[in-house]
């Protein structure tokens, strides 16, 4: 699985004075050398007071696009975070080239105890379990195949591909959105393959803004 930032726009400084105009104020970075700029501490503790007092529209004037390749079961979760985001897919009704699979190192145990989602330590048959979504994989690659080499449309031809078949979209959108989007995401009783991506895409996040980053994900 990938995840690669594409663009971004804005900074911590873009939160800051994002609160700041609603008093007519504006901050600026600390210079520390000719190369070398911080955020004043003042503005450190703005925008922990913003995050912590769930004052969130500051927070959505800074962006980061990702372009990001995954199965489709963890996509199709992913998905449903809708606010503040924007999503563009790779569509097999216009795409036929030959799909890729994703799989998995080993298979968990389905939780215990009446839980419903989640899971537990490696399935004791593991290895069996996972050389048979291999063979079905294989087989539902030369159907694919032969559907499409039979002109059968790719929309349709499609139905014939598992859920771990990789896709790719892009994903776009403030930074308020990917801390909650994160924020619930690595949360240890989500599944472990979207905590995947959702790391990936905060190491990214820290990166580009790291105060209100560690701020959102406190």
């Amino acid at each position: 699985m990938l995840v690669t930032l594409v663009d971004h726009m804005g900074t911590d400084l873009s939160v800051v004075n994002a609160a700041r105009v609603s008093m007519a104020k504006e901050s600026d970075w600390q210079w520390l050398s000719a190369d070398q700029e911080i955020l004043p501490e003042r503005d450190e503790k703005l925008i922990k007071y913003l995050s912590d007092n769930n004052h969130w529209t500051p927070f959505g004037h800074a962006f980061a696009t990702f372009r990001i390749k995954a199965p489709i079961f963890v996509a199709r979760q992913l998905v449903k975070h809708q606010v503040g985001l924007c999503w563009n897919e790779v569509s097999r009704r216009y795409v036929d080239e030959e799909p890729e699979f994703w799989f998995p190192k080993v298979l968990r145990q389905r939780p215990v105890g009446g839980i419903k989602q989640g899971s537990g330590d490696n399935h004791w048959s593991s290895r069996e379990w996972c050389n048979l979504l291999h063979r079905r994989c294989e087989e539902s690659l030369l159907v694919y195949g032969n559907m499409i080499g039979d002109c059968v449309a790719p929309e349709q031809a499609r139905m014939i591909l598992p859920l771990n078949t990789h896709t790719e979209w892009i994903w776009s959108g403030s930074l308020a959105a990917w801390g909650r989007v994160c924020k619930l995401r690595i949360d240890p009783h989500a599944q472990q393959e979207t905590r995947e991506i959702a790391e990936k895409i905060s190491d990214e996040m820290t990166r580009l803004f790291p105060v209100s980053w560690s701020a959102l994900m406190s």
